[in-house]
């Protein structure tokens, strides 16, 4: 293919001019945010260990929500019946 055929016509280069700039528009709000929690006493390190033990969290709390999906199969129920069971809010 010619080097014209990579190129993004009108639409898609103004798509991705938008999200340029709304990534960017981001970064900034994260730097701005990063800024306030080091000016509250955060370190980095602690910031780090902290996003660490989110991801964490959330790899666990994924591994459970597919354990109950797969039992509520099993059992021919939807996993919001299987909630009350095992003692679980909703926004768990």
């Amino acid at each position: 293919p010619s080097p014209k055929s990579f190129q993004p016509d009108g639409a898609s280069e103004e798509a991705l001019r938008c999200e340029i700039k709304e990534l960017k528009q981001k970064d900034l709000a994260l730097d701005q945010e990063i800024a306030q929690l080091l000016s509250e006493g955060y370190s980095l390190e602690e910031l780090d260990k902290h996003i660490s033990l989110l991801h964490e969290y959330n790899e666990i709390k994924d591994a459970g929500q597919m354990l109950l999906g797969k039992l509520a199969v099993i059992r021919g129920v939807t996993t919001k019946q299987l909630y009350p069971e095992y003692d679980l809010e909703l926004s768990d």
